[in-house]
């Protein structure tokens, strides 16, 4: 259905070195940027690098290099960032190095940081504690596994 019609044969024969090259170059690629939107509830663990702003529901564990939670958004799971910002509701664990709460923000957790800022209004209910080195990039995206 989706393959190479019954007449066309498809050509496997691809040098070695441009599938190399392809790799090379996806690998020098800046970090994308994803967004779930307000109308969006996702139920599952989020994991990637680049950055994540999140408007809509998310209910899991999110992971990722920097994370925005809009005003209106909502989590509810363990948080696990270089950078978070805060300015709508997290219901869960922060491990971040640099955490921000926004004057929208109500935060039910622990938070483990290197630096927190909370502006004026924002909600905290929590432990606050401070880590030289709370997470390390590496770890936020499973090492993949070498075959034996």
């Amino acid at each position: 259905m989706f393959g190479n019609s019954k007449g066309n044969p498809v050509d496997t024969n691809i040098p070695a070195q441009e599938v190399k090259h392809s790799a090379i170059a996806h690998s020098a690629a800046p970090e994308a940027n994803s967004s779930i939107s307000s109308g969006l509830s996702i139920i599952g663990k989020i994991v990637g690098q680049g950055k994540l702003g999140i408007f809509g529901h998310v209910e899991g564990e999110v992971h990722a290099s920097t994370v925005q939670i809009g005003d209106g958004a909502q989590v509810e799971g363990d948080i696990v960032a270089e950078e978070l910002t805060i300015g709508g509701r997290v219901k869960g664990t922060i491990h971040a190095n640099r955490v921000k709460l926004n004057s929208t923000a109500v935060v039910e957790g622990d938070i483990y940081h290197r630096s927190l800022a909370i502006e004026e209004n924002a909600q905290f209910e929590g432990m606050s504690r401070r880590q030289e080195d709370v997470i390390s990039m590496p770890s936020i995206v499973p090492a993949k596994r070498t075959p034996a």
